[in-house]
């Protein structure tokens, strides 16, 4: 395996919600643009005329205790509306929320919205990630919740904006208790948690977390060519400011992410809640297979030099490591030089996705996948470079955090199953994640009764939803509270 990525990706570029091609429109880093367009309701027409999918409707706070009249908060169900149009295709019913574009503007314009409803104080730091505060930032050991607002290329509704809708909501509920905050609070955005545009997930919390260098994500670039520098100076924010954030970090007492769970653990045990435990180990890895360009329709089969079936071969051998190991392995991304029907390629790049339980498991699949590829490409006359992109090593969540959470949420007089709250690994990345090795973080995973993510269908049922933002009040009454 070769040396790590120099920083650049082939991510997808910028694309306006509607699907097409667009440039980075200058935005404020705190969300603000002069020319968005209002939110406009879930079933309205886009502009092309063509009529958008209704995203699926989580309930209202007010069904879980209402919100708080505080100011002009909305509740659950009307701050889902307001942010369920944004980004959203036309089309095919997905989100395109990519990080420094149009539609993450307006996603930060909107959390800008909810925090001043809610009298929070509302900042950008240098890494982008937006933060809402309710009490002094400075006084140390405060409790943080959020999770992300961009996502994949036509990705569900669920994944992130859950988290963010339901940290909002769960400090209405707080409000309506009556509760006693002890502790600063703060609810986060984090920035381009997917990496769906330069090719990084969790570039807000690498960043703040000294996990990504700066010099190395001023290397990234989108498919367009346009570097992270560019997009974000573009976007009114200054990328020379980018970098590790260790007195932030140090403020924080504990972050707890609520999220959609991504997998149907909870919905087999019969639990609308869950706890993490544990984050599996990760990567992404760039394969470059480089053959020769010729005529489809004259060049002989045993004259050609098609790297097109070497990356075939490859697929096919990682999805043999993956099931001989019990691991996952991926590949779902590809890009094809020239990319003509009737050329022969002359370069096929594809990106691996692996995961496993332990570090371990997942050395021996990426190797077997790479060897695989090495053996095909030599016997083809194909050259080959892997490039490691990206990597998270296993991530226990705080197990004091945690079981302090489990405590909490099996006290709930809601909790009459007699069961313990589960407590679940995954194998999806977050930026709960990447912070753990500087701040005590704890996740909790609202059902998901499909198990359906990164895809339009992702859904949680609307009583869930609900059963998430108390889950998320009583754990942040707990940790914040009198």
């Amino acid at each position: 395996m070769t040396a790590p990525a120099d920083g650049r990706s082939s991510g997808a570029g910028p694309v306006a919600p509607d699907g097409r091609p667009s440039g980075t429109e200058p935005v404020a880093p705190d969300g603000s643009r002069p020319s968005a367009a209002a939110p406009v309701a879930p079933d309205s027409r886009s502009s092309s005329g063509a009529e958008a999918t209704a995203a699926p409707r989580p309930a209202t706070a007010a069904q879980a205790g209402g919100p708080s009249s505080h100011g002009s908060g909305s509740s659950f169900h009307e701050m889902w509306r307001d942010l369920a149009p944004l980004g959203r295709d036309a089309r095919s019913g997905g989100y395109r929320r990519y990080a420094w574009t149009a539609a993450d503007a307006d996603c930060r314009a909107w959390f800008r919205t909810q925090a001043e409803a809610r009298g929070l104080t509302c900042e950008v730091d240098r890494n982008g990630n937006q933060w809402a505060w309710l009490g002094d930032p400075l006084a140390g050991d405060a409790v943080v919740t959020g999770s992300h607002l961009d996502s994949v290329p036509d990705g569900g509704a669920f994944d992130g904006p859950l988290g963010v809708v339901s940290s909002f909501a769960a400090l209405d509920e707080l409000r309506r208790r009556g509760a006693e905050f002890v502790k600063p609070l703060a609810v986060t955005n984090f920035g381009d948690e997917e990496g769906a545009r330069f090719g990084l997930a969790c570039a807000g919390s690498r960043l703040a977390a000294g996990q990504l260098s700066r010099e190395r994500a001023h290397r990234l670039r989108d498919g367009d060519g346009t570097s992270l520098p560019q997009a974000m100076a573009a976007a009114g924010h200054d990328p020379d400011a980018i970098g590790p954030d260790p007195e932030r970090l140090a403020r924080i007492g504990a972050f707890v992410e609520l999220h959609v769970e991504q997998g149907r653990a909870l919905d087999l045990s019969g639990d609308p809640v869950g706890i993490a435990s544990a984050i599996w180990p990760h990567g992404r890895w760039r394969f470059d297979f480089g053959g020769e360009a010729n005529h489809a329709g004259t060049t002989r089969l045993a004259d050609r030099r098609d790297p097109m079936l070497t990356y075939a071969e490859t697929v096919l051998a990682a999805r043999r490591e993956a099931e001989l190991a019990g691991a996952l392995a991926t590949f779902g991304k590809i890009t094809v030089e020239p990319n003509g029907v009737n050329a022969i390629p002359s370069l096929v790049r594809g990106w691996l996705d692996s995961r496993a339980a332990d570090q371990a498991t997942l050395d021996t699949v990426v190797a077997g996948i790479e060897r695989a590829a090495r053996d095909h490409a030599q016997r083809a006359g194909i050259d080959l470079d892997v490039v490691r992109e990206s990597f998270t090593p296993v991530v226990e969540f705080a197990h004091t955090l945690r079981d302090e959470i489990a405590e909490t949420l099996a006290r709930r007089p809601s909790r009459d199953t007699g069961r313990a709250v589960p407590v679940l690994s995954t194998g999806a990345g977050h930026d709960a994640g990447i912070l753990s090795a500087s701040v005590p973080t704890a996740m909790l995973f609202v059902r998901n009764p499909t198990g359906i993510s990164h895809s339009p269908a992702e859904y949680a049922a609307e009583d869930d939803c609900v059963a998430g933002v108390i889950a998320l009040a009583d754990v942040l009454e707990g940790l914040a509270c009198r």
